[in-house]
């Protein structure tokens, strides 16, 4: 068990008989050792250490009574001061324990060890021969042996010279090519600092990278504010670091647990609480500069408000599993009336050059300024992407590839969901210190024909609209897009979006509200320090899309994802306004939001099963009338939502949070049917969360 105790110890430490020192560190030095080149110091320090301990060590008469052979192994350090401090001692005898001690504790106190300039701690471990050798001429003799035995001496310290590279550990995070995790609560503390008047920044495309954003806001001096004064190992993990964190000269990673616990209480529903068990793991790293790593690994059983449950089974997919948890995935029965959801999300970034970052991996990505996005959006389930990010001059080129699921039964192919693709690109171009000009492209496709992932698609600056005629009308469905920011002041900025699903000019000119114009836009703007308060920020946002956005008349080839919308969680056929409100100090956090809009839904009542282009899952040709198409037709359906939500920040590393929210919900439809009926909610929510993804429950 000692030696078991020793191996664990030495798994981390330096050993004194065969290591090498990075260039950038330098070992303690003795005073005599003062006048040695830089690359002979280890040597001249582990001769120091020899040669007092052969000279001052007494091998304790039990010892010598029992004829006794062995080694002593000891773990010592060198602290930034230069005292020498013995950590762990394995022997046989007590006696030899204290010698041990008592031999270091005559060691001078010396220059302590550097890294990249500055003082550090050294810790070694080195056996020590009984009955007793001079180490010091073993040491000698061995390095006058062939060069054979030099490369053999060399590959047992291989190992040891891998836990030498270990170093003080710097949150390269925040220098890195990893995503900044995307909430929209974490995004709004520096949304000011990359939209200043002046800056050459582009906010739409999202998750940001910390490289791209770190040079606008300081994430660790930010971090290094909130932190708190604690000397003991569980305090420091508890409210400032990583669980684990490691790092070398080449490499770094960290391992943090997450969580979503909460407990809650919703008026309508007939059960007596909600709640939600999230445990997972999230490890992220980097090697070398340009290439990182990041996986969160979720395992969640959760009941929600009625309401929520409510969609979520009417997302379900084809086979037994009861419904789809809206933003994460498929969910099998847990026990009675709950639900478990595993999820996963990771991704590998690398940056081959300053300005392209290349990205692999299942999660999900945003296109826009606002709440909302009529482009892309992060509402549906994690799904498989390729990321492309080129940013020159004053443009940054985003192009992305997803592959998507149908899970619809009426789509699936011998018994498996129906793979389809979609491929989009978005340019970003600052035309002035205030403006700024997106334009936006997509077209999904499916697998028809055998057709699978179309080559054509790759082509990072084509028209993909030119490609749909290429390969036939009826191969894909593309849709257009247009953006608009503008900086009016440093605190307050507008944003835009436009979104061209199909268009029909002669139509709009013979004002007959033609079901052909399939269109949406939005219109927002945020005021920072608002009212001259630090830190509370203001957003106001509209959003407006005609009925039959989105949708196709190959059912396949809807703008959706797991019978979720890629775009508005509305889908198409509703107006709404939004209004948020957030503030913090320090750690502690306030949000607020407001939203309250119409919708026009389908009766599917057996008598009028017509599409009235909400639904963006149906065929636009089964419509009742092509002209006198208007926002809101079908079941009107008034909606209002209140959220208010107060927490606290417990480690800012993990961003870990302690918080309580209510909720208010009104759902009123002016006829009810059975996907259609009136709800009137007010849900309670207590709990502690690691928050890493928006989570949206304003349908």
């Amino acid at each position: 068990m000692k030696r078991f105790v020793v191996l664990l110890l030495l798994l981390v430490q330096y050993n004194i008989s065969a290591q090498s020192t990075p260039f950038n560190e330098k070992p303690p030095v003795f005073s005599d050792c003062k006048n040695i080149a830089i690359d002979s110091l280890q040597n001249c320090f582990d001769t120091n250490v020899f040669k007092r301990i052969y000279e001052n060590f007494k091998v304790p008469q039990k010892a010598l009574d029992e004829s006794y052979k062995g080694e002593v192994v000891v773990l010592f350090e060198v602290d930034t001061t230069g005292v020498f401090r013995v950590i762990y001692v394995d022997a046989i005898y007590s006696e030899l324990k204290d010698e041990t001690k008592r031999v270091f504790d005559m060691f001078p106190k010396i220059q302590p060890a550097t890294y990249n300039g500055r003082k550090t701690y050294k810790q070694y471990s080195m056996p020590i021969k009984i009955p007793l050798v001079n180490q010091e001429t073993v040491s000698q003799d061995l390095a006058k042996k062939s060069e054979v035995s030099k490369l053999e001496q060399q590959a047992k310290a291989e190992f040891d010279s891998v836990n030498a590279t270990l170093i003080p550990f710097e949150n390269k995070r925040y220098s890195s090519q990893l995503n900044i995790p995307f909430t929209h609560n974490y995004y709004a503390r520096f949304d000011r600092n990359i939209n200043v008047i002046g800056t050459n920044s582009h906010s739409a495309s999202k998750p940001f990278v910390y490289d791209e954003v770190a040079k606008y806001y300081d994430f660790k001096a930010e971090t290094d504010k909130l932190n708190k004064e604690t000397s003991t190992w569980a305090g420091k993990k508890l409210w400032n670091e990583h669980l684990v964190q490691l790092q070398g000269k080449d490499y770094w990673f960290t391992i943090d647990p997450i969580f979503d616990l909460q407990v809650g209480k919703d008026t309508e529903a007939e059960f007596s609480s909600t709640y939600n068990n999230t445990r997972g793991l999230l490890v992220q790293g980097g090697l070398g500069k340009k290439f990182n790593f990041y996986t969160a690994v979720f395992e969640s059983q959760g009941r929600f408000a009625q309401y929520v449950n409510t969609y979520a089974e009417s997302l379900k997919a084809f086979g037994p599993d009861p419904a789809i948890v809206p933003g994460r995935g498929i969910a099998k029965r847990f026990k009675s009336d709950s639900y478990d959801y595993p999820v996963a999300e990771a991704y590998l970034s690398y940056a081959p050059a300053k300005f392209i970052n290349i990205q692999f991996g299942h999660g999900k990505n945003f296109i826009g300024d606002g709440y909302r996005s009529l482009f892309l959006s992060d509402v549906a389930s994690p799904r498989p992407f390729l990321k492309l990010n080129t940013k020159f001059w004053k443009i940054k080129y985003t192009n992305t590839w997803m592959w998507l699921k149908d899970v619809r039964p009426e789509v699936t192919e011998d018994g498996a969901f129906l793979t389809k693709y979609m491929a989009n690109h978005y340019l970003s171009w600052n035309v002035s210190k205030r403006l700024n000009l997106g334009f936006f492209e997509s077209v999904l496709w499916t697998n028809s024909n055998e057709r699978g992932f179309d080559i054509n698609y790759l082509n990072p600056v084509i028209f993909y609209r030119a490609i749909e005629f290429e390969t036939g009308q009826g191969a894909g469905n593309a849709i257009l897009g247009a953006s608009a920011k503008y900086k009016f002041k440093d605190n307050i900025y507008a944003y835009s979006q436009f979104v061209l699903d199909e268009f029909s000019l002669n139509d709009v000119k013979g004002g007959e509200k033609s079901w052909k114009n399939k269109f949406g836009y939005q219109l927002g703007v945020k005021y920072f320090n608002a009212f001259k308060v630090d830190n509370l920020l203001l957003q106001l946002e509209y959003n407006r899309v005609r009925p039959y956005t989105y949708s196709h008349n190959t059912i396949v080839l809807n703008y959706g994802h797991n019978n979720q919308s890629m775009a508005h969680l509305w889908g198409a056929n509703f107006s709404e306004t939004v209004l948020i409100g957030r503030y913090h100090y320090n750690r502690w956090y306030a949000n607020a939001k407001i939203i309250f809009g119409s919708r026009g839904l389908d009766f599917n009542n057996g008598v009028d099963d017509f599409s009235y282009g909400g639904d963006i899952y149906r065929n636009y040709n089964e419509r009742p009338f092509d002209t006198g198409v208007e926002v809101g037709q079908g079941i009107k359906a008034q909606t209002f939502y209140g959220n208010l939500q107060a927490g606290y920040v417990i480690n800012p590393a993990s961003n870990l949070k302690i918080f309580t929210d209510i909720t208010f919900r009104n759902f009123n439809p002016e006829s009810t049917t059975a996907s259609a009926f009136k709800s009137d909610t007010v849900w309670f929510n207590f709990g502690i969360r690691t928050d890493l993804f928006n989570w949206y429950f304003d349908f």
